[in-house]
């Protein structure tokens, strides 16, 4: 089986990199935070000093990040992935990117000699731990093939969008779907409250209704309990997403008229300091709102 550099080890990466050692992938890494590398290390992993050392020592070189700051800065520079990656490895930023930087990415690994996909993932670390993720893979066909072991491992859903890019566009459509559905979630449970409705038997008419979608469903006891801590997904992580996909729209000359309210209200809850919580802390963001 061919050797994979994990870039990146926040709570998506490092479940990722349990899956892939559960299943006897060979395995390095690399994080910024070298500290937050130590289970892995202990566990028997190489983890390295700099992203060049790592993808030097790997056939498939996939970063995991926060955002396209995040990801340039780990493949970009002296130390980064692309001055170490071999030719004919495979770059695979399984991060939530723009299609601009996933286009640039996949260029500047050719010049290296190295193919690359954009391959954003749908699913939390539990999904990556359990080896059941959607994978929405943009770049060519045969670099897919070539990578699909690996990627098997960590995903059960593996789709192919096309050129590079496209992997990166459906995640940013995709979420931001999920956006807005959980935006309207917070609104409703808002308006519920004013209305007397007791927040737990809303949430329960909710379940059992027709907009009970699996994102619904999945932040319904955290927006019910305000549960907010320990967050699955921050909510400045979908803020970002919301910003992407609205840049995404707005190169394209798409006019919607949804994404930018819904981008504006995420962007508002990061900026009241939310930013850290779970995204289901929109509600509380929105309840602010309804109260002044």
């Amino acid at each position: 089986m061919r050797t994979v550099a994990l870039l990146g080890l926040g709570a998506m990466g490092a479940a990722m990199a349990a899956r892939w050692r559960s299943k006897g992938v060979p395995l390095v890494a690399y994080n910024r935070n070298r500290a937050r590398a130590a289970p892995l290390e202990a566990a028997g992993v190489r983890v390295f000093p700099t992203a060049r050392e790592a993808a030097a020592a790997a056939d498939i070189v996939v970063s995991m990040v926060a955002d396209d700051d995040a990801s340039r800065q780990i493949w970009q520079g002296a130390d980064g992935g692309l001055e170490g990656v071999r030719q004919g490895a495979i770059v695979i930023d399984a991060s939530t990117v723009s299609p601009v930087w996933a286009r640039e990415l996949a260029a500047r690994a050719a010049i290296r000699g190295a193919a690359a996909l954009d391959a954003p993932v749908g699913g939390g670390p539990a999904a990556a731990a359990a080896g059941e993720l959607a994978i929405f893979v943009g770049g060519e066909a045969s670099t897919l093939e070539s990578a699909r072991e690996a990627l098997a491992i960590i995903g059960s859903r593996i789709e192919h969008m096309g050129a590079a890019g496209s992997g990166a566009a459906w995640k940013l459509i995709n979420y931001m779907m999920a956006g807005a559905q959980l935006a309207g979630l917070a609104e409703a449970l808002t308006l519920a409250a004013k209305a007397g409705i007791d927040p737990a038997r809303a949430g329960a008419l909710i379940a059992k209704s027709v907009v009970a979608s699996p994102a619904v469903v999945g932040k319904l006891p955290r927006m019910v309990e305000r549960r907010f801590a320990a967050p699955d997904a921050a909510l400045r992580l979908v803020a970002k997403d919301q910003r992407y996909a609205l840049d995404l729209a707005r190169a394209l000359g798409a006019d919607l008229e949804i994404l930018p309210v819904v981008a504006a209200i995420y962007a508002r809850a990061e900026r009241e300091g939310l930013g850290d919580l779970d995204l289901a802390a929109v509600l509380e963001s929105v309840s602010r709102r309804s109260t002044t």
